[in-house]
């Protein structure tokens, strides 16, 4: 049996911000990562509230260590005689200890009512480097830290982390192919879909709000969305055949999917209501998994026109077929980096699939993962991560791992059953 027949059953409130201005100048060896230390926040409540202390330490020193860009440490408050004062740092004890840069917080937790602040501090020239204050609930709690952790990748690179984006993937956690959605970390998992049938391939609009996935829920593969504020089903596609492997354009204005209405699966375009069907490929071999880039001009599909399934690129009208992939002799699952200029894909070799990425125009095809069988990557938004499902001795589960392939950490805690098909979310 095919491949692609297999295939087939498978607010927070307003932040205050306060900064210093300019752009933090910190220097290091060339031979090691800066260190940040992330000091356990102190409570503002009597008796203080310690389990709160200790999440948010955990949740920020995984996401930058994860990042790559530091040497992550959660370390017990020590505020010293020196520093009583929030905005006061006796810089002495961090400087011995080989730290270059500090997070320190304080929080108030009346009932549901959270307050904390994030204060960024260059150990090096003790400065203040940045400094949040968030107001909301005691359930956004991991949200805030990993927002203030973007906030320290952006203070550290230019550039923006991901660390309050979602991943959506498929599990079989309750007997069925049901949709699921958690924090980018593994934490707070949520049945997107209940409905007790085969549901597959999840894609994220681009404000990460809705996610399209397909549904036997009524006999047929059929095309759905959802937004993750309800729990409506919209039927998107529901024609003939195969309505399957959805993927939104980057504006929001598209859906890109396979069709089988006339014969074998061919790629189309509809608009985000499911009107006006548009054929691109025609060709009487299967054409599946189609791929947007990021700047909406072209499109990435899988296709076995040669025997075997291989990876192609067109135009968005379907003009200029191309193919990509000339390595390997089973090529699938695309996806089209955040900055246009590499896609990811699995690839089977000695019997076992492993995630690549190459350019698009075929050149600098990296191997990324080598253990177990992993597949279906997807990009964070930043283009720092990828996260794939992957079977391993260490266990089956949705992994992620930064773009060059180091730092794989298995972020599913489930035991005993299958995930598959991840799909990161944009920042919303």
């Amino acid at each position: 049996m095919k491949l692609f027949q297999l295939v087939l059953l498978f607010m927070v409130l307003p932040v205050v911000v306060y900064a210093q201005p300019g752009y933090i100048e910190v220097t290091a060896p060339v031979n090691r990562q800066l260190k940040l230390a992330i000091e356990s926040p102190r409570s503002l409540d009597v008796p203080a509230n310690s389990p709160v202390a200790a999440q948010v330490s955990d949740v920020i020193a995984f996401d930058m260590n994860m990042s790559g860009a530091v040497i992550a440490e959660s370390r017990p408050q020590q505020t010293t005689a020196a520093d009583l004062m929030f905005g006061s740092v006796d810089f002495i004890p961090w400087q011995s200890a080989g730290f270059d840069l500090l997070v320190r917080g304080e929080y108030t937790l009346k009932g549901e009512k959270l307050t904390i602040e994030f204060r960024l501090f260059d150990v090096v020239t003790r400065k203040l480097i940045a400094a949040k204050r968030y107001l909301g609930t005691a359930k956004e709690l991991r949200r805030f830290s990993h927002s203030f952790a973007d906030e320290i990748l952006r203070v550290l690179t230019g550039e923006k982390g991901a660390f309050t984006t979602r991943i959506a993937y498929v599990s079989t956690q309750t007997g069925n192919k049901e949709i699921y959605v958690m924090d980018w970390d593994g934490n707070n998992p949520l049945p997107l879909t209940r409905n007790g049938s085969i549901n597959l391939n999840p894609d994220f609009s681009p404000d990460g709000r809705e996610v399209l996935f397909t549904s036997y829920k009524r006999g047929n593969p059929d095309l759905y969305r959802r937004s993750l504020s309800n729990t409506a089903e919209v039927p998107v596609s529901n024609r003939k055949g195969l309505n399957i492997t959805g993927s939104w354009s980057p504006d929001g204005s598209k859906i890109a999917l396979a069709l089988s209405k006339d014969g074998d699966a061919e790629i189309y375009t509809l608009d985000k209501t499911g009107g006006h069907p548009v054929r691109l490929t025609i060709n009487p071999a299967l054409d599946l998994y189609p791929a947007w880039s990021p700047d909406g001009k072209q499109i990435a599909f899988v296709s076995d026109r040669l025997g075997k399934p291989q990876i192609f690129i067109m135009n968005a009208d379907g003009g200029d077929v191309r193919r990509l992939t000339t390595s390997g002799d089973y090529n699938v699952n695309p996806r089209w980096s955040p900055k246009g200029d590499k896609i990811a894909y699995s690839r089977m070799v000695n019997g076992a699939f492993n995630i690549f990425t190459v350019a698009p125009d075929g050149t600098s095809g990296v191997q990324l993962t080598s253990d177990g069988n992993n597949e279906n990557p997807s990009w964070s938004a930043d283009g720092r991560f990828i996260c794939f499902s992957s079977k391993r001795s260490s266990g089956n589960g949705i992994y992620v791992m930064r773009a060059d392939g180091t730092g794989q950490t298995k972020v599913t805690q489930g035991k005993g059953m299958a995930y598959f098909q991840p799909v990161w979310s944009a920042p919303w």
